[in-house]
């Protein structure tokens, strides 16, 4: 069985690039700067699931992403989370949350319906991210 992304995640995200486990995505809600990390790996559904380098590279990979987004867009709190109820797929949640933000300080899932980005807010997020991502 080889990797394919949850239709679920293909819809509702737009794609930004690679690291070396995981693929980067960014969910379509502008109200919040909102990445996820899935793992390039076939039947996927915990964290327990990888082996042990893997394991390991997606903590360094989550770490990486975590600190250069808090650092982007100066975060108030990183929520980084593998919840997979509606997706069952193994996917990290990466959301940047601000005191400000509309759902804080709850979690964000299922507050409000998401507002897409426009093509410019697109453009914007991905041409800030994906320098010092190294994408």
């Amino acid at each position: 069985m080889s990797f394919q992304l949850h239709p679920r995640l293909e819809q509702d995200c737009i794609a930004i690039g690679r690291f070396e486990l995981c693929r980067l995505l960014m969910m379509n809600d502008s109200q919040y700067p909102w990445f996820i990390l899935v793992p390039e790996r076939a039947g996927l559904q915990e964290i327990y699931q990888l082996n042990k380098a893997e394991r390991e590279l997606l903590t360094e990979e989550s770490s990486y992403l975590a600190e250069t987004l808090a650092n982007l867009y100066q975060a108030d709190k990183m929520n980084i989370a593998a919840i997979g109820n509606l997706v069952p797929q193994l996917h990290i949640h990466h959301i940047v949350r601000y005191q400000t933000d509309k759902a804080w300080p709850a979690p964000v899932w299922g507050k409000f319906a998401a507002e897409p980005y426009t093509e410019q807010q697109i453009a914007d997020n991905l041409a800030r991210v994906k320098d010092p991502l190294k994408m």
